[in-house]
């Protein structure tokens, strides 16, 4: 009898699709900003509901937020490269001795805005130039808006800001604002409110569109809006996970990756932007500031000498430079 019940189980079986109680591949994305934050909605959203309805069954992205995987920012790169996430949003210019190429992304007065920027920082990461990705599969490469200077004291000139201690995202901005005469420090953005708070730090260069996700808002109220650089953001996926997936899985990744993020990335942080203008605007107790034809002179001035002194380093860098410019013309060309 049990011979003839494993017969009829084998022909059952042998009935079924194949496949039919196979699970979809589960790959874990790590977040340090919760499931409200314009990073994930603008930045991470998009990629993964893209990448779960068209792999429905075959593969399944599962977000892990507010650094359930691991709350530090800096590590999250070391993170995907060890396997503890297979897919992480990261800051690179947190860790520029891994993405020290990032620098020409960097560079002050190079882009007109955040879509050139990414768009050229995406060219550059597919076409192998930029070093310390090649233990990813880069999804996504933007670049934040571009940054300027907020404070609880009053600034209307950069005079203001001479011998304050200012938040730089990333070294290359430092450079910039200590050519304009601020004490510049590297501060995570999520620690910006705080440092602000206790007096650590006296003001804090920060994209408009993250003013209140990270709090800072809440402990500024004067806004000098000199556009100083772009911040490099991505999304990075462990290059041997990605390769072990199943080729379908890989394409549709590939579907939905490079300059399809863009767009998306773009449209939501321009609203954010703007939205956050106009709440500044409306409030009497904030003072907005934009800077006077002689500060962007002196700001242009100090910005080259940052650029110059950064390509006079080596014949690299003025390589870089040069191939930088000529994708930033075939961008503006195709507008």
């Amino acid at each position: 009898m049990t011979r003839n019940f494993l017969r009829c189980l084998s022909f059952v079986m042998a009935l079924l699709p194949s496949g039919v109680s196979a699970e979809p591949i589960k790959l874990k994305l790590s977040l340090v900003t919760s499931d409200r934050s314009l990073i994930y909605s603008g930045g991470v959203k998009p990629f993964v509901d893209a990448v779960n309805a068209e792999a429905k069954g075959l593969v399944e992205i599962e977000v892990h937020f507010s650094g359930a995987l691991g709350k530090s920012a800096r590590a999250q790169p070391q993170m995907v490269a060890d396997g503890v996430a297979d897919i992480a949003f990261i800051f690179p210019s947190y860790t520029p001795e891994r993405f020290y190429d990032n620098t020409i992304i960097e560079l002050p007065a190079l882009f007109h805005d955040a879509r050139e920027a990414s768009l050229v920082f995406t060219r550059l990461i597919a076409a192998g130039v930029l070093k310390g990705y090649e233990d990813f599969f880069v999804v996504a490469a933007f670049t934040s808006p571009p940054e300027s200077i907020h404070s609880r004291r009053p600034i209307s000139t950069i005079a203001d800001l001479s011998g304050l201690t200012v938040r730089a995202s990333n070294l290359t901005e430092a450079a910039s604002l200590k050519k304009l005469g601020m004490k510049p420090v590297t501060i995570p953005v999520n620690a910006v409110s705080e440092s602000i708070s206790d007096g650590t730090i006296d003001a804090a260069s920060l994209p408009l569109a993250m003013l209140f996700e990270f709090g800072v808002g809440r402990v500024t109220n004067s806004h000098y809006l000199l556009d100083i650089s772009f911040t490099p953001l991505a999304l990075v996926m462990n290059r041997k996970r990605f390769d072990d997936l199943p080729e379908l899985a890989q394409n549709i990744i590939r579907k939905f990756s490079g300059e399809w993020p863009l767009a998306r990335f773009q449209q939501s942080y321009d609203a954010a932007s703007n939205e956050v203008a106009e709440q500044l605007k409306s409030n009497p107790k904030r003072t907005i500031t934009y800077p006077s034809q002689s500060d962007l002179d002196t700001a242009k001035t100090a910005f080259k000498s940052v650029i110059d002194e950064w390509t006079a380093q080596s014949e690299n860098n003025r390589k870089q430079l040069e191939l930088v410019r000529t994708e930033i013309a075939k961008v503006r060309a195709a507008l």
